[in-house]
């Protein structure tokens, strides 16, 4: 039976929705720890200052926010590794950055990343609903002319 994913993701929050059969949708929420904003004690902070050398906030926090990143990510594909396919949508950079993330996991070949699109910010409803429609755009129709 072929699992099918979908991945609304951002920098706050990514929700993965898992299509397996004609099972009931599986929909988990990851929360992301990855920081935003560089926070000073003093507006004029300019960094700290050892010796010669110049520790600077912002390369700090740029590398904090990279390693955060990392983690965030890595979180996510656990969900997703014994998934046949994958679709990914969001706003923002996120989701390229999960894309090339894909790309250089030799694990993950066996995914077919179907595709990476964009996305606003959406529901859970409208999440799950975008997900069903992406694998299944035949039911997608038949609904739409129900409907009239």
């Amino acid at each position: 039976m072929e699992k099918q994913v979908g991945i609304w993701i951002d920098t706050k929050k990514a929700i993965i929705v898992t299509l397996e059969g004609h099972k009931e949708e599986k929909i988990t929420e990851i929360d992301s720890e990855v920081e935003n904003r560089i926070y000073h004690n003093k507006e004029s902070n300019k960094g700290t200052f050892s010796g010669n050398r110049h520790g600077d906030s912002e390369t700090k926090f740029d590398n904090r926010k990279k390693e955060q990143m990392d983690y965030y990510l890595d979180s996510v594909l656990d969900y997703v590794k014994g998934s046949d396919y994958l679709y990914i949508f969001g706003p923002a950079e996120t989701k390229t950055k999960l894309e090339q993330r894909i790309q250089d996991e030799k694990y993950l070949n066996k995914i077919k990343l179907k595709a990476v699109e964009a996305a606003d910010s959406m529901t859970l409803n409208e999440v799950v609903a975008q997900v069903k429609d992406f694998y299944n755009p035949l039911q997608r129709k038949l609904n739409l002319a129900h409907r009239l």
